[in-house]
């Protein structure tokens, strides 16, 4: 198969590449940005369906690898920016590749999708632009597309491809190689690696698979994530124990900040301690090993002499 994968440079992007050429197909990447190994430099967030449509001429699938911010503060209101940044792109770019005749496609989406068919009563869409957003994303872009598109739900990602690292890693990897006393809240999270995300990416464009898919290969508490990493930082040492009422005030404390500043984020603070104090695990798990990625995150770096 030829198959265009839009975020090409990106963690994900580049191992969806390498997984799909060591498979023996074609590749075509496309990122904001030139660089070496990206073939067509091109910002999906202002092309027009006529921009992408050469691209994609003679594709059998496509691949939307772009990442979103859903943490950055913005002025209200913000859903027209996180639609035109998350929905917009895919819509246009899953349309172009119906009128060229593509026959199967991947998103990569977010496991709070999943969380909001599975448990309908937290209404994620309702008080979550980002995840309102992210389940825009999935139907427009299929609608759009009108062929087999799968989802991939993605929960934290490890790994590293060149220099890129998941957007959360390098504060984290800061905190665990500091002399700060390590924390961690109740709950946990899934976790599967850029790797592990790839291959089943894989798959599914191979399979013309058109589901959701949920993606984990290990679900991990924040206290075992946060002593992991902190292992793999070369930084072993004791997490303590942070009480649920200190997560839910701190991050009430962000969401009056950011109202007295008119902003707002993808999550909201104060219903956000609910995903975070909760066990936000997915059953079952791929069985593959997640600590290599988890070393490759956080590998030590030692300073030569």
């Amino acid at each position: 198969m030829k198959i265009l994968v839009a975020g090409g440079s990106g963690l994900i992007g580049a191992h969806v590449v390498d997984v799909l050429r060591e498979r023996g197909h074609t590749v075509t990447t496309v990122a904001r940005t030139a660089q070496p190994g990206v073939d067509h430099a091109l910002d999906l967030a202002t092309a027009s369906i006529d921009d992408l449509r050469p691209l994609l001429a003679d594709h059998d699938g496509v691949v939307d690898a772009a990442r979103t911010d859903e943490q950055k503060p913005l002025r209200k209101p913000i859903y027209p920016v996180f639609r035109q940044d998350m929905v917009d792109p895919v819509v246009r770019l899953f349309t172009a590749a119906r009128l060229e005749g593509l026959t199967r496609g991947v998103i990569m989406g977010s496991y709070y999708t999943y969380f909001d068919r599975l448990h309908p009563q937290w209404r994620l869409a309702d008080r979550h632009t980002y995840i309102r957003c992210r389940v825009e994303q999935a139907a427009e872009g299929r609608a759009a597309a009108e062929m087999p598109v799968a989802v991939l739900e993605l929960p934290f990602i490890f790994g590293r491809a060149g220099d890129r690292l998941p957007n959360w890693a390098p504060p984290l990897d800061g905190w665990a190689r500091s002399r700060s006393p390590l924390a961690a809240p109740p709950g946990g999270t899934a976790a599967a690696s850029a790797r592990s995300v790839a291959e089943i990416a894989a798959d599914a464009l191979e399979q013309a698979k058109g589901d959701d898919i949920p993606v984990v290969d290990e679900n991990l508490t924040w206290h075992d994530m946060i002593a992991r990493i902190a292992a793999a930082a070369g930084r072993p040492r004791r997490v303590r124990r942070l009480p649920a009422g200190v997560v839910r005030a701190a991050l009430r404390f962000g969401g009056v900040t950011q109202a007295l500043g008119r902003k707002e984020s993808g999550l909201r603070p104060a219903d956000f301690a609910d995903l975070v104090l909760a066990e936000l695990f997915i059953e079952p798990a791929t069985g593959r090993a997640l600590e290599p990625a988890l070393r490759d995150t956080f590998a030590t770096v030692v300073s030569p002499g």
